[in-house]
């Protein structure tokens, strides 16, 4: 892993470890990781294998269960000392973390020693990846993209039109409804190409806020009536990673991780501000194999030494 990655996600860590009782944003980690709130929560997923908002919890977690065992304070100030904003809020997480109370937990006067850890907590233990079985043949796919060939690519600008869904990205064949109704009545060029943006990482944002747009180029000049629900936007071009990503649709994420935490800690580059592209290049559901084809951008930047 690339030692910028390293120390930047391990900042992240330390701050985490001495701010645990305070309120701790997304936003805030994003800047001391010096990545966009955007990219951030997918390279930190990528890398500790777990979401910064379920790491940040089992942190807190694993200091009141210390406090808890070493200590005679109450529940009630450990909640406080440990960041929980309530006292129900923090049995609640103890007890789906745990399987007990804090109080149960406190009265079977467990050893400290064999409190449940989180892996990964120190920077010099950082290594994309590590928890997967790879002799898993579920896991063919992400050997595959391991070996992925990524391809840097300039792109142009583009003006777009599109359709925004709030909700399950498994739902978003909705909007591409819409927005197909809208393109056979607009007389758009049948050579215009069609964009998928993933707005919000699922692994960070609760599922039914996750925001997607669907999305299709328009030529320069392009004018057209105001419609219920199509607006108008524009794509910044600029220097992005290409992956060709060819399998059920269900595998995107796993190439955004392996794009994330496999290939960028490595390459010299690092995510900037922009969207990551998805160009549809088939209709998956006329697809002989019921398979996706997109070609994933992923925004780079050179990374500052």
């Amino acid at each position: 892993m690339n030692n910028d990655y390293k120390q930047r996600i391990g900042a992240v860590l330390q701050f985490i470890e001495e701010h645990i009782g305070e309120d701790i944003r997304l936003d805030t980690l994003a800047e001391v990781s010096n990545f966009s709130k955007y990219h951030f929560s997918r390279v930190f997923s990528a890398i500790i294998h777990k979401s910064p908002v379920n790491y940040l919890t089992e942190r807190r977690l694993h200091h009141a269960a210390a406090y808890l065992t070493a200590t005679d304070k109450t529940m009630l100030d450990i909640s406080a000392l440990c960041g929980f904003n309530s006292l129900s809020s923090f049995n609640a997480a103890f007890k789906k973390a745990y399987n007990t109370t804090p109080s149960a937990m406190r009265k079977s006067l467990l050893n400290p020693s064999n409190i449940p850890s989180v892996t990964g907590n120190k920077p010099e233990e950082l290594s994309p990846s590590k928890d997967y079985d790879l002799k898993s043949t579920s896991n063919n796919f992400l050997r595959r993209v391991w070996g992925m060939n990524i391809e840097l690519k300039e792109l142009p600008g583009y003006k777009v039109a599109y359709v925004r869904h709030a909700g399950s990205y498994l739902d978003t064949y909705k909007v591409w409804e819409t927005l197909g109704t809208w393109v056979r009545s607009s007389g758009l060029p049948a050579t215009e190409t069609y964009i998928g943006i993933s707005l919000d990482d699922p692994g960070v944002t609760d599922e039914s806020s996750c925001r997607y747009d669907a999305c299709i180029t328009v030529p320069e000049g392009f004018t057209a009536s105001d419609d219920a629900g199509i607006a108008f936007r524009y794509l910044p071009g600029g220097t992005y990673a290409l992956y060709k990503f060819y399998d059920t649709i269900d595998k995107l994420a796993i190439a955004y991780q392996s794009v994330y935490g496999g290939w960028l800690p490595s390459s010299g580059y690092e995510p900037d501000d922009r969207d990551a592209l998805e160009f549809c290049m088939n209709d998956p559901y006329s697809d002989p194999e019921g398979m996706a084809k997109v070609d994933l951008y992923v925004p780079i930047k050179l990374t500052l030494s």
